[in-house]
């Protein structure tokens, strides 16, 4: 062990710097001890300093200007847990860069949009990007995939990246309440980002989906084809009668690589209830990995909050003061591909919920327009009648989004549709 501490200064000083400041103070002696040297904050910068904080930050040099405290001689390592992939976060992470400085972050938007451009800089500088609090809090995936499983072909990483989605569903189920009803009641809670389209429209998680399909297959990062749909449109209904077919609805991020492409996308999907995925609660964060020597891992997790995340944070830390020094990505940023995006993914079946006004042949006239599109019913069950409609629930074998979109197209056409369709993937566990 040597008595040379790693300096840092940390960008950002709400819930995640000051979670990690707490560590450093809580933990200081077992930290030095496993990254072999003393971890010592030299300097701060946050937007409001006389803001009151849970830990005192008066020892501390203090910056207004992050870029300012990026370039500060006396640190090593720039931690930047501000957020926001533009302005001063982009800003001070390049300055860190281009001064010679390592950079541990949690923001994901950042390295969403810029990851790629800031991990060719931080190689040609001679340094490395962490970045484990960027995705999934506190489970460790992103070491995970660039040590634990780099002998591996990955084949598919998929899981639930946003508790506040993963919450919001579990909860409309367990006490039968509506998406507006939850919605309100996690933004009450604190759950919900200041803009809650990040969360519930799955930006938040296609951000992370994104940076692990890199690190997965070697790819430049491109969040830009990352299929989104968020969870707006789905129904308590939904959820009943999923779970009447042994189904529960999560927000489910998909990787892989195929023959036509790398595939991306989050959407809310029904996995079987007996799954891991399927019985996952609350706000909690799953990630399943496939490689072709390991088979499935299932890392199950807190997804995010001070503790979870500044763990993440300091494990970062920790691996650079111990020397090791992975790429960004996990491989050369030069070796980084750049790949065309799959269109459309890969065939799957579907739930559909129709309601049909009720009257005779209604059936007859779904079932023709589905088997038009090539589309074959595997399950189907009608619920009891509502006035003068009736619910049925479908259940297709693997078939395409696009012949599923045409059948969708034609079905208002028959004349026996009340209201719009319900279309569900169903993924393949």
């Amino acid at each position: 062990m040597t008595n040379t501490p790693l300096r840092l200064g940390i960008a950002g000083l709400g819930t995640v710097g000051t979670g990690v400041l707490q560590i450093l103070h809580r933990q200081g002696d077992r930290l030095a001890a496993r990254a072999g040297r003393p971890i010592e904050v030299v300097a701060v910068s946050a937007r409001d300093r006389s803001r009151k904080r849970a830990v005192p930050i008066d020892a501390y040099a203090w910056e207004d200007d992050p870029v300012a405290l990026a370039r500060r001689d006396d640190i090593d390592l720039f931690v930047e847990v501000m957020g926001g992939h533009e302005g001063p976060a982009k800003a001070a992470v390049e300055a860190a860069l281009n001064a010679g400085k390592d950079v541990v972050t949690a923001n994901k938007a950042l390295l969403a949009h810029h990851g790629h451009a800031l991990a060719l800089r931080a190689e040609a500088q001679g340094r490395v990007i962490r970045f484990e609090a960027a995705v999934a809090g506190g489970i460790p995936v992103i070491k995970a995939l660039t040590e634990g499983l780099a002998a591996n072909e990955i084949r598919r990483v998929m899981g639930v990246m946003n508790g506040t989605c993963n919450y919001i569903l579990t909860r409309m189920e367990s006490a039968g309440l509506s998406y507006a009803e939850v919605f309100e009641e996690a933004r009450q809670l604190g759950y919900l980002e200041a803009d809650p389209r990040l969360d519930v429209d799955g930006i938040d998680a296609g951000h992370k989906l994104s940076l692990l399909a890199a690190i997965a297959f070697g790819t430049e990062v491109d969040f830009g084809h990352v299929a989104l749909e968020g969870i707006g449109a789905v129904t308590i209904e939904d959820i009943r009668r999923a779970a009447d077919m042994g189904y529960r609805i999560k927000l489910l991020g998909v990787a892989q690589m195929t023959g036509r492409g790398l595939e991306q996308r989050m959407q809310p999907c029904l996995v079987p209830a007996s799954s891991p995925l399927g019985q996952l609660e609350g706000g909690t964060n799953m990630v399943v990995i496939e490689g072709d020597s390991v088979g499935q891992i299932v890392l199950r997790g807190p997804g995010a909050g001070a503790g979870p995340t500044a763990s993440a944070v300091l494990a970062d830390v920790i691996d650079l003061a111990r020397g090791n020094r992975v790429p960004t990505f996990g491989v050369p940023a030069t070796s980084l591909r750049r790949v065309r995006p799959a269109q459309g993914a890969v065939a799957a079946p579907y739930y559909l919920r129709l309601q049909l006004i009720d009257k005779p042949g209604a059936l007859a006239k779904v079932a023709r327009v589905l088997g038009d599109a090539g589309i074959s019913i595997d399950r189907m069950r009608q619920y009891g009648h509502e006035d003068t409609t009736a619910p049925v629930l479908i259940v297709t074998h693997r078939t395409t989004r696009a012949a599923l979109d045409e059948a969708l197209t034609a079905l208002p056409e028959t004349g026996v549709l009340a209201g719009q369709p319900v279309a569900l993937r169903i993924e393949q566990l």
